[in-house]
């Protein structure tokens, strides 16, 4: 039995996907969380073996999320603690955040527009210790190893770098940025002066555009 727990802000998606999974008796939701402080709450008290989990979270981003889980920053909450394996189910295309969550832990990226069987296939192979990739994701992975894959220019951000990045082209000001990610606003504006070099851009309306062209916003 795959026991998972999901971690998605949208109830109906996690409604569904329950059901979904429902229809396969070798897999059982456990438990469910609405943001990233929920989730901790759940994991404290609800053992699993595969955590899905979005990337756009309110409260967090979903490979924060998963860093800390992987990273020595995250305190188990009991003894004997065993940190479940991590599936990213996700709007946004796996161009954008495939490698970069394989990566970060995760033993599989899923797009929420993929067919159901390829998430179910995704869970059984992570809840087994393995990690599952899709042909063009593993195609991604190996010219990487080779030196011959072509780093798109987000790719070249940090994971704080790439959260402020979608906020700013949210139209959100430095300031407001500041309060929801807990930084100040001088930590934002140098995080915003790194993005406009390292993606060779000079305002913030080129970064608007840049955000928009990269479907960094759905």
């Amino acid at each position: 039995m795959v026991r998972v727990l999901i971690c998605d802000d949208h109830p109906i998606f996690r409604e569904g996907l329950k059901q979904t999974l429902g229809a396969h008796p070798d897999i059982r939701v456990v438990g469910e969380a609405g943001s990233a402080a929920e989730l901790f709450e759940r994991l404290a008290g609800t053992p699993c073996d595969v955590l899905v989990l979005d990337i756009s979270l309110p409260d967090r981003n979903g490979l924060e999320v998963l860093g800390d889980l992987r990273g020595s920053a995250f305190t188990p909450p009991k003894a004997g603690f065993a940190v479940p394996a991590v599936v990213v189910l996700s709007m946004h295309s796996e161009q954008q955040y495939a490698v970069r969550a394989i990566r970060a832990g995760a033993s599989a990226y899923i797009e929420k527009a993929s067919v159901p069987l390829e998430l179910v296939q995704a869970l059984r192979k992570a809840a087994a210790g393995g990690v599952y990739v899709s042909p063009s994701q593993a195609e991604q992975l190996a010219l990487e190893v080779r030196g011959q894959a072509g780093v798109p220019a987000q790719g070249q951000l940090s994971e704080r770098e790439l959260q402020v990045l979608r906020l700013l082209g949210q139209g959100q000001p430095i300031k407001l940025i500041a309060h929801r990610l807990a930084l100040s606003p001088s930590t934002v504006a140098t995080y915003r002066a790194r993005i406009l070099t390292k993606l060779q851009l000079n305002t913030t309306a080129e970064l608007i555009h840049y955000a928009l062209e990269q479907g960094l916003l759905a």
